[in-house]
């Protein structure tokens, strides 16, 4: 009889790329996958292009570090998901459950435990975020990307693993890249990234520049639900998505540059494909100062360029893009002497090792 594992994790990509790297890895293994996330996150259409692994959505509240009259009523909502995810877990039976983050986990690991249930947790970032760490408590291990964070997790409960990347990225055609773009080969390619939720102040000071920027770069702007600009959609040397899925290894390989935010997922994946970055980390006004932290690391090993948010204007950013591109040489020889890690296979080793028997 097959081992099942069930994975969860939501609310942004960075919450769901570290489950898709796994799931292809646990097939192999011969793991029985089935995946618990909110009825309408991002995750919940990533999974859904995964074959053979069944998906229950459940109800989920945000957690937030401000005030807001949904505070009152989310309480609910995740009592709500606690019970549901309770009630698939005692039915689907998993051997253990693997957490990535996000709103939608809390439920889901508090409803494992209720059903004795091991479960390991992945945290990206240097320090835990708020899911995370209301989560830890009820989860057997916590597996960390920075050495850094162990000193916020119980001792017996930590473990370094590293950066997992999927393993696809590795696998990218700068070919299909240029003729997926209908691009030109030959010049340089900046590739920008603003999140998978899209960066408005990003996207606005990039098409502030776009003129001047296009006489020296071709541009592939991955923006956003919602934030493709109809005005520049037959601009020459300019390709806009709203969020790309099969096609995202190739314009990787195709980049000789990135603009991006500081998800640790995505800067990893930067560094594994020796990409220069420059990254322009959400403000603390927006997040708990995360990637701040992530993209202050980085530029300390100099694999990155760093634009604060509060810094960003049309002419900072051009001048900090030039600047990138014209030491790019020095980024990726620092890149090529970082350790690389087999972060993945030590994944699936705590995962073999923690299941339920």
């Amino acid at each position: 009889m097959n081992k099942k594992i069930l994975l969860t994790g939501g609310g942004s990509a960075g919450h769901v790329t570290v489950n898709l790297a796994l799931i292809p890895k646990l097939k192999e293994q011969g793991w029985d996958i089935s995946y618990i996330g909110s009825h309408n996150g991002i995750e919940r259409e990533l999974v859904s292009q995964v074959k053979d692994v069944p998906y229950f959505p459940i109800s989920t509240g945000k957690l937030r570090r401000y005030f807001d009259w949904n505070n009152f009523k989310d309480p609910f909502k995740v009592i709500k998901g606690t019970l549901q995810a309770y009630q698939i877990m005692k039915k689907e039976k998993p051997s253990i459950v693997f957490s990535k983050g996000g709103f939608v986990s809390v439920p889901v690991i508090i409803g494992a435990w209720l059903n004795g249930i091991p479960t390991i947790i992945h945290e990206s970032d240097i320090t835990p975020g708020l899911a995370n760490k209301i989560a830890m408590p009820f989860a057997t291990k916590i597996c960390v990307t920075f050495p850094e964070t162990l000193r916020h997790v119980k001792e017996h409960k930590g473990v370094y693993v590293g950066a997992v990347v999927r393993e696809e990225l590795k696998k990218g055609d700068a070919n299909q890249g240029f003729e997926y773009c209908q691009f030109q080969k030959g010049k340089p390619v900046l590739l920008v990234m603003g999140g998978s939720l899209g960066s408005k102040r990003i996207n606005d000071a990039l098409r502030a520049n776009l003129q001047t920027l296009l006489s020296d770069f071709q541009i592939a702007h991955i923006c956003g639900k919602g934030n493709v600009d109809a005005q520049f959609a037959n601009e020459k040397g300019y390709k806009q998505f709203e969020y790309v899925h099969e096609e995202l290894p190739h314009l990787m390989a195709m980049a000789d540059i990135v603009l991006s935010r500081a998800g640790s997922n995505s800067i990893f994946e930067f560094l594994t494909l020796r990409k220069p970055m420059l990254l322009i980390p959400l403000p603390k006004g927006a997040s708990r100062g995360d990637q701040i932290l992530n993209a202050r690391s980085f530029q300390k090993s100099g694999y990155a360029e760093v634009l604060l948010e509060e810094e960003l204007t049309n002419e900072s950013l051009l001048k900090a893009i030039y600047h990138l591109y014209r030491g790019r040489q020095k980024y990726i020889d620092n890149m090529n002497k970082s350790e690389a890690n087999d972060a993945l296979n030590k994944l699936l080793a705590l995962i073999n090792e923690s299941s339920k028997k």
